[in-house]
Parts: structure tokens; sequence; C-alpha cells
């Protein structure tokens, strides 16, 4: 796992300034007026990379890029990393070499602004490192306890009920018989209407009683007071037929008259 793990750039300062420090005499903390500000022992770049969960403070060069220190941190705030009691701009670390020799300097950034980054590139990180390290735990402890068993036991059987409906294993469908005929009809859809019955085409009686009446030929010498009398005519002979040589109206109006009703008196012939 360790082969798998590369190196991730945090933060990147150009400009920082080293400055060799007195040793502690007492418990209080490291105070950067007892240093000489004004006339730092080395100047160069900074880097904070990571690699797993260790973050490194490299002090390199800035033209050349070759390592001129480098401070590893295991977890922050600590031994490894303090800050002053005086300033917010200078920090002490713990730089070590490849032989496990280990000595304490002192660092300073110009800017406020770049000593913040610093910070807080820092604290994001072993945030990071904290959140790992829970979540790996809480794997262990889940891995630890008995797992829930949800499969079927020999012999162990369900039974599903769909609506009302009741099947039986290798079983099929009842055909549905109806009542006459031996023919099984499907009942409507749901709010379906039913159709109407088509209406039966008239009766020939009735088309018997409708007859177009043929046409009436006038003559030139006939007036339309005669007309008049002519159509008055029929209403005096439902009583008594007359002859068909006579009235050419007769057949007509006895085929149209309604039985069981009187004549009505008018001046017009009733159809």
């Amino acid at each position: 796992a360790a082969e798998l793990e590369y190196e991730s750039v945090l933060c990147v300062k150009p400009d920082v300034n080293v400055y060799r420090i007195p040793p502690r005499t007492s418990n209080r903390g490291y105070r950067a007026s007892d240093w000489k500000l004004d006339h730092p022992d080395w100047t160069g770049r900074l880097r904070v990379t990571s690699k797993g969960k260790t973050a490194y403070i490299k002090l390199e060069d800035k033209v050349s890029g070759e390592l001129f220190a480098q401070a590893p941190i295991d977890q922050y705030p600590g031994i490894a990393v303090e800050t002053v009691t005086d300033s917010s701009r200078y920090f002490v670390i713990r730089i070590q070499d490849g032989t496990g020799r280990s000595a304490f300097i002192g660092i300073g950034f110009t800017d406020r602004g770049d000593a913040f980054d610093f910070n807080v590139s820092l604290q994001d990180h072993f945030k990071w490192v904290k959140q790992e390290t829970e979540i790996s735990k809480e794997s262990q402890e889940a891995d630890t306890r008995p797992k829930l068993d949800l499969g079927f036991k020999e012999g162990q059987t369900i039974k599903l009920n769909i609506g009302n409906m009741t099947t039986k294993k290798g079983g099929a469908a009842k055909p549905r018989v109806s009542g006459s005929g031996g023919l099984s009809l499907l009942p409507p859809p749901p709010g379906g209407k039913i159709a109407v019955p088509p209406i039966p085409p008239p009766s020939s009686t009735a088309i018997a009683n409708h007859v177009t009446p043929p046409p009436v030929l006038k003559s030139s010498n006939t007036s339309s007071a005669d007309i008049l009398l002519d159509l008055d005519a029929p209403a005096s002979a439902s009583k008594a037929p007359a002859p068909a040589t006579t009235d050419l109206w007769g057949d007509f109006t006895s085929s149209s008259a309604v039985p069981n009703q009187a004549p009505q008196q008018s001046n017009w012939v009733q159809f």
C-alpha cells in the first residue's frame, strides 16, 4: 500500500525566511522577538506536500529547487510545528535528515496571508486524516459484527396474495361458462356505454298512408272559386263515398282520414 501512495502538493510559498533560534530554557512558548528578524540565516521557497497520512514541509532553493531541509509532520498541532506567542507570521518546525538527527529552526513569512495559507493547508490535511481513520475504524467494527442472514432456510416457503386472485401450483384458470348457448361474453369495460338498439324501419302500412297525390290538371276555364269548392267537397264525402270518376281526391282523403275523429269544418282540405 505504501508503494501505491503518491505525493501531492498542498501549498507553495515563494518567499520564506529561516532563523536559528536559541534553545528553550523553560516550558513557556517561543517568542519571535528573541530572534534576529532583520538578518535571516537563509531565504528560499517553501512547499507543503503530503504522502499518505504524513505531511512534509520542504525548504528548497528558489532557482535550482535543491532541498535545503525537510520536516515530516505526523500530527498537527504537535511538536513538529509550533506557533510563537507574539506573532502569527512565525513558526518553529523540527527538521530531520536521513540519519535520524533533528533540529528546531524558526521560519517566518513577510506576508500575513502566506502564513494563513500555510496554517490552513496543514489543518485541512490532518482533518482529512482524522476522517479516514474514523471510516476505517467503522468498517473494521462492521466486519466483526455478526452478519444478518436473510436467505431462505431449507424447506421454507412464502405465499403471495395478489388482490383477490388465488391460484394453485400447476393449475389452469377455469373458463367461464355462460347461461345460454354455451358462449361466454366478456363484461363491458368500466365506464362503458350500452349501445342503443337501432330503430326499425317504418312498416308498409305507414308508407302506404303517405302516398303522393296526383297532380291536378287545371283548365283555363276554371276559376279560383271553383277550385276551392272542389277541395271542400271531400269533407262531406266521409259519410258517403263519391264515385271515383267524379272526385280525383276521394281515395287520398279516405286513406289519410284518422278513425274515430270528427271532421273539421274548414275551407282547407285536411291531409
